[in-house]
């Protein structure tokens, strides 16, 4: 191989790869927002929620 193509493929390997980390963060910091939903208390039994 030449001094030219190794360039290009390590080029291109990195692209892939830092897509791949892209790829990956955005995919947690998704899940993490779908796990820290608000969890609502259950309104005590014998009492109206309009009293809270």
């Amino acid at each position: 191989m030449t001094d030219n193509t190794k360039t290009k493929l390590i080029v291109a390997g990195a692209a892939i790869g830092s897509a791949a980390i892209a790829a990956a963060l955005l995919y947690a910091s998704k899940r993490r927002k779908q796990t820290e939903a608000p969890i609502v208390p259950p309104i005590p039994s014998g009492e109206n929620p309009e009293t809270d």
